[in-house]
């Protein structure tokens, strides 16, 4: 499992403003166990891939509800090759890039 220090970002905003703080850090924890033991594998948007996101941001002029994170997320699973998503986002399939949805 690969996630992306933007997607980790959202998912902490959004668990700590929908559950009880209780329930978020139950949920976040075990991650950040993940993330150190390699069972998860931390990507970070670094200056390039930062660069990459922008190169896409203004080539999917049409789209503008594609929100910057998605697109950091779409440069990195160009970058390493991943085409399976887990996400209730349709963006992933309405860019033509081969992303698979998972529900």
């Amino acid at each position: 499992m690969v996630v992306s220090d933007y997607i980790l970002d959202e998912t902490i905003t959004a668990l700590f403003r929908n559950v009880n703080f209780d329930s978020a850090v139950q949920f976040i924890e075990p991650l950040f166990v993940g993330i150190e033991n390699g069972q998860v594998i931390l990507e970070r948007v670094n200056k390039d891939r930062f660069s990459s996101a922008w190169t896409l941001r203004k080539k999917y002029r049409d789209k503008p509800k594609i929100s910057f994170t998605d697109l950091t997320s779409f440069v990195i699973m160009k970058e390493l090759r991943i085409r399976k998503v887990f996400t209730g986002d349709a963006h992933f399939g309405d860019v033509g890039m081969g992303f698979e949805t998972l529900p």
